[in-house]
């Protein structure tokens, strides 16, 4: 097992680089640093000044070390448009997005999980059928589509919910909740559901579909001729090789909500990372783009990591040096 993490860290160093370079080259090539600084009344010698004191006239891979260097620290430079540290910026967004995607992929992993089940064990009930076209709904229609209609429906025809903002907030040191106020649960109620539908209705599909697929192997039919019970061989054998695919899907799923969280985040005004991001492009704010961009990265390789862990928990192959499932 140990050389088995040394491996996947190893793999999540070399993404984050790449990622790194990614966010690199937007600082290097997408427009001019030095012009987003300092305006068109700057001199010659004021523009040279500031690129040297940037480091702007060093060779690339100097560069790239000191970013790479200065990213590790949490230090992604200044804001061109707003003059602040982007790590600033990052930290007052950083509660809004953490509460809405947790909350979001609690909803998607246990609901998605639980109806997956269950549509799988009363595949012919009239309640499965019915949450089976339900679920068309999340996988056809765009997220922001299912946001407006929450809202119109919800916020305008019944005002039951807020439609826009977090809500009052409580702070804790530099980190914000809504969760302890009623207006911040309420405000949360909404772009939980439209962050979290999607994934939802993927996981509870693929669960289904995986389940319905080990239900019809031959160790089952013989788990049932020995004469286990229906709990045992649903449970202890059915579910647990069909978590052996669902874990990487589900973890590559929960993962991407921080990315579909720009979408729900615009739609909800909501004050998160990805509302800053969309921002940040309007006005080509290059440090605070490159900062979100390895964020999102950085979520997904800890989300890929943690998937790696617990193949060691399902997966026995693993512990006895068999083969690694395909990712």
């Amino acid at each position: 097992m140990f050389g088995y993490l040394i491996r996947s860290v190893l793999q999540a160093i070399v993404v984050m680089l790449a990622v790194a370079f990614i966010a690199f080259s937007m600082f290097r090539f997408v427009g001019d640093p030095v012009a987003s600084i300092v305006g068109q009344d700057a001199t010659l010698k004021d523009r040279q000044e500031l690129a040297d004191s940037l480091g702007l006239n060093d060779p690339l891979l100097v560069q790239f070390a000191r970013f790479v260097g200065n990213a590790a620290q949490g230090d992604f430079g200044i804001s061109y448009r707003q003059g602040r540290p982007v790590a600033t910026l990052l930290r007052e967004r950083l509660p809004a997005t953490i509460e809405l995607a947790v909350i979001s992929a609690a909803l998607a992993l246990v609901l998605g999980l639980g109806l997956g089940i269950y549509t799988a064990l009363r595949r012919d009930g009239w309640a499965a059928n019915l949450v089976m076209s339900l679920s068309l709904i999340g996988v056809s229609l765009p997220t922001f589509l299912i946001g407006i209609g929450l809202i119109y429906f919800f916020g305008v025809v019944l005002r039951w919910l807020p439609t826009f903002g977090r809500g009052e907030t409580v702070a804790f040191g530099w980190w914000t909740t809504g969760l302890l106020t009623e207006s911040g649960r309420k405000s949360l109620i909404l772009p939980v559901v439209t962050l979290g539908f999607y994934q939802l209705t993927l996981i509870m599909r693929l669960v289904r579909s995986e389940m319905l697929e080990v239900m019809r192997a031959d160790y089952i039919r013989f788990a049932r001729a020995r004469g286990l019970t229906d709990g045992a061989i649903n449970f202890k054998h059915a579910l647990k090789n069909t978590m052996i695919p669902v874990v990487t899907i589900t973890g590559l799923q929960l993962g991407s909500i921080v990315a579909f969280a720009i979408t729900t985040e615009t739609v909800f005004n909501w004050p998160g990372l990805g509302a800053l991001f969309v921002k940040s492009v309007e006005v080509v704010d290059i440090p605070v783009m490159g900062a979100y961009l390895m964020f999102v990265g950085l979520i997904f390789v800890v989300v890929s990591l943690i998937v790696d862990m617990l193949y060691f928990l399902i997966d026995p192959r693993l512990r006895t040096g068999g083969a690694v499932p395909a990712k």
